[in-house]
C-alpha cells in the first residue's frame, strides 16, 4: 500500500463490492472504479461479461449532513449531480445514505429506477463500497485532479455540448465523454428551466503498471479518441501549480480544473 505525506488528502479511490435490489440477494456483475476529489467524482462501471459500459456518470457529490448516533454507525447523506450519465438521467439524485461499516466499507442505501425491469420501477437498493489505496503512478508524487470541459457561459437557447470529465489519482485514470444538448429558457429574472438530453457515452480507463500506462478499457464510439496518459495529458504533473478554478488547454480542448492536489509518495510498493 502506498502512503502519502498528507493524511488529509481529499482524493479517494473506491470500487463497488455488491449491488442488492431489495429483497433479492446481493450480486456484483461490474468492474467499477470511482475517482473523487473533494466534491467532484468520475464513475465508470463496466459489465464483466459483455465488457461494455453498464453505467458511466460524472459530476458533483454534495454532502447534506452527517449523523453519529451513540453505539451506531456513522451515516452521511449525499446527493449527486449527473453532468454525464449513460442512463440519460440528468436530474440531481435523491439523498443517498452512506452508512460506515465496522471494517471501513460504506453501505449506500436509497431508491432508484431499476433497469432491465419493465417500466424501470423505483426500487430500494443497497450498494457496498470499499476504498482502495492509491496505485503508485510513474513519478515520485501522487498527482490527483479532476478536469471538466469548459462549456463557457450558457445563455438562453439550445446548446450542443461535448461534455468531458478527466480524473487522475496516482496510477489510476478515467475519462468520460458524452454529447449533451441543453435547452435553457429564462422563465423570470434569475430563474431558468433547463432540458437536457444526451447521447452515447465513451470512456477510457488506464492504470499504471510497472511505471507505464496501460489501457484497461476503451469503450464507446469515441473511446479511441479520448485523451490518454501516454499523450499530452500525461505531462500535467505535480509541478503544474494548478488550483481549482484554473483553466488549461490539452489537445486543443479547454478544461476547468475542478480539483487538484499532488502529494509526495513515501512508499512505491503499491500495485493494487
Amino acid at each position: 500500500m502506498s502512503s502519502f505525506s498528507n493524511p488529509d488528502s481529499q482524493a479517494r479511490v473506491s470500487t463497488r463490492l455488491s449491488l442488492r435490489w431489495l429483497p433479492d440477494p446481493p450480486i456484483e456483475t461490474t468492474d467499477t472504479l470511482v475517482l473523487n476529489i473533494g466534491e467532484w467524482y468520475v464513475d465508470l462501471r463496466v459489465d464483466k461479461q459483455s465488457r461494455q459500459i453498464d453505467w458511466a456518470l460524472a459530476g458533483q457529490y454534495l454532502q447534506q449532513n452527517t449523523q453519529q448516533m451513540p453505539n451506531k454507525e456513522k451515516t452521511a447523506y449525499i446527493v449527486f449531480t449527473h453532468d454525464i450519465d449513460s442512463h440519460h438521467n440528468f436530474n440531481i439524485s435523491a439523498p443517498c445514505a452512506f452508512i460506515q461499516q465496522p471494517n471501513g466499507d460504506d453501505l449506500e442505501t436509497g431508491a432508484m429506477a431499476r433497469p432491465g425491469i419493465p417500466g424501470e420501477p423505483m426500487t430500494d437498493y443497497e450498494e457496498l463500497w470499499r476504498y482502495l489505496p492509491p496505485r503508485q503512478g510513474p513519478g515520485r508524487y501522487c498527482t490527483s485532479y479532476i478536469l471538466e470541459a469548459d462549456d463557457g457561459v450558457l445563455g438562453d437557447g439550445l446548446h450542443e455540448l461535448n461534455k468531458v470529465f478527466i480524473a487522475l489519482i496516482g496510477g489510476r485514470y478515467l475519462v468520460l465523454h458524452q454529447n449533451v444538448t441543453q435547452e435553457r429558457r429564462m422563465v423570470s429574472r434569475g430563474k431558468w428551466t433547463v432540458r437536457i438530453t444526451g447521447g452515447d457515452v465513451s470512456a477510457r480507463r488506464e492504470e499504471c503498471v510497472d511505471g507505464r500506462w496501460e489501457a484497461r478499457y476503451v469503450l464507446g464510439p469515441r473511446g479511441s479518441e479520448l485523451p490518454s496518459m501516454n499523450g499530452e495529458i500525461g505531462n500535467l504533473g505535480y509541478d503544474s501549480g494548478l488550483r481549482p478554478g484554473d483553466k488549461v488547454t490539452v489537445g486543443g480542448c479547454r478544461y476547468i480544473v475542478r480539483a487538484y492536489e499532488a502529494l509526495k509518495s513515501l512508499d512505491r510498493s503499491s500495485r493494487i
